[in-house]
């Protein structure tokens, strides 16, 4: 082989292993060891399947040698979040009390990757609850970038995105509510797939078995690889409906062709409330290259983005401080605690601010409905900053609201249940720059072709080995 295989992304690897160029042993060993090498410095993944997968992966060679019928994923290694249910392995949250919390079912989402013939190697890292945009917590510790230890990995899905930058899984599979998947992904080079509401189903064997109602309509199951294309297999595989998930659909993968060439408005400052150079220099170069793909670009702001951010800080908050969230604040760390306490300052939370933001999150999905009509692809930033300092989500309730001014355009698609792909465009400074590219309900399709018009003009950006201070 010319490169070493932990660099392979997830179809390259199933394609490598189905035509016997590689087997599945050859792909977990090296994983394995990959996370043997680099995981020491970003402490991403959390807990190693060693055994178990050698021993799937063996299985899985059985299956080629013998002719068996492969699934699309055969013989992949893949990671899980800690808070996505995995029979065998404790879904902890990233809390000590949960740390023996094991599960009796799989959650769907892994199910299907394992029923496609995927091998999962380990868990990887978040924040205490998924209550942070950092990730660190009390049993595990912290994940560090691996660009620069002293920025943030992003969370909730932090230990994922760092995991699938470093090369120690081709998949990741992560969870979105207020930019869980895609905050990550900026912050660490990765690519992610945030899909509509309903589009990969969930569910959970553990009590609490019911999410409130924010979390029904805006939380989502997705995931991050190194490829886009790898993002978009992952997906097809892990969608449809499930009847342990009774918000699941069985809308097409593939929407209805659109006129050509397709129209796309570019954002650079959503809101006009500021944005970094290098971000700003990122939705750019990517204007560049959907343009040169044969896209119709032009500038153009989609419709109340500001407003939509607010609208999800009042009702992801109202609902969080009215759900087990409150009820677990004691079980949590020192820096969780102070991390909730300074959110809950942002936002006033009253019943008829609650009820009145999902009136207004309606009048702003039918506004978003009629300006796609016209532009059926968004292209805008992920967090309007680089990756911030780690500590800074902790500094003060003026720090914590640059913070989430920062992250207007991502929360706004969870109010609006739209699909985005998050793509790298390179690096400026020594830290990754990545772009949201933004579809209409159910169309990741049109999300997934631009991001890969976009990655074959820029490249990817990782894996890389973790940066040394």
């Amino acid at each position: 082989m010319n490169k070493a295989i932990w660099t392979y992304g997830a179809a390259d690897l199933a394609a490598a292993i189905a035509g016997r160029r590689l087997t599945a042993r050859d792909a977990v060993d090296a994983v394995l060891e990959r996370i043997e090498a680099v995981n020491p410095a970003v402490n991403a993944v959390t807990v190693v399947f060693a055994d178990a997968a050698r021993r799937a992966a063996g299985e899985a060679d059985r299956a080629v040698a013998d002719g068996r019928p492969l699934g699309p994923l055969h013989g992949v290694p893949f990671t899980v979040k800690e808070n996505i249910d995995l029979a065998g392995s404790a879904t902890t949250h990233g809390l000590i009390a949960l740390k023996d919390a094991m599960p009796p079912l799989d959650a769907p989402a892994p199910a299907r990757l394992k029923a496609a013939g995927a091998i999962p190697i380990g868990r990887t890292n978040m924040p205490e609850f998924g209550a942070r945009w950092h990730t660190d917590n009390a049993l595990r510790g912290a994940t560090r970038n691996p660009w620069d230890a002293a920025r943030t990995p992003g969370g909730s899905s932090g230990g994922e995105a760092a995991a699938v930058a470093t090369g120690m899984t081709p998949i990741g599979l992560g969870n979105d509510l207020g930019g869980s998947l895609r905050i990550p992904a900026h912050c660490c080079g990765a690519a992610a797939l945030k899909p509509t509401p309903g589009r990969i189903p969930h569910a959970t064997s553990m009590e609490p078995f019911d999410p409130v109602l924010a979390a029904q309509m805006m939380l989502v199951q997705g995931p991050l690889a190194r490829h886009v294309r790898d993002l978009r297999l992952a997906y097809e595989v892990m969608s449809g409906p499930d009847p342990r998930d009774p918000w699941s659909v069985p809308a097409p993968l593939q929407g209805p062709p659109l006129p050509t060439p397709i129209r796309v408005a570019v954002v650079t400052d959503p809101g006009g409330l500021g944005v970094d150079a290098a971000v700003a220099s990122g939705v750019r170069v990517a204007a560049d290259a959907l343009a040169d793909a044969g896209y119709d670009v032009v500038e153009a702001e989609p419709p109340g983005v500001v407003e939509a951010s607010e609208t999800w800080s009042v009702l992801a908050r109202a609902e969080g401080a009215a759900s087990a969230l409150g009820e677990i604040a004691p079980l949590l760390s020192e820096g969780s605690r102070r991390y909730l306490e300074l959110v809950s300052e942002l936002v006033e939370i009253t019943p008829h601010a609650v009820a009145r933001g999902y009136v207004i999150r309606h009048a702003l999905a039918r506004q978003w409905s009629a300006f796609q009509v016209e532009h059926p692809v968004i292209l805008g930033p992920v967090m309007t900053r680089p990756p911030f300092a780690v500590g800074d989500d902790l500094a003060s309730v003026d720090s914590i609201q640059e913070i989430q001014t920062s992250l207007r355009l991502i929360v706004a698609l969870n109010v609006l249940g739209l699909p985005a792909v998050v793509v790298p465009t390179g690096g400026i400074g020594g830290l990754p720059t990545a772009v949201q590219v933004i579809g209409s309900r159910y169309r990741e399709d049109l999300c997934l072709d631009a991001a890969e018009a976009i990655e074959r003009r820029l490249g990817v950006s990782t894996p890389i080995d973790p940066h040394q201070p």
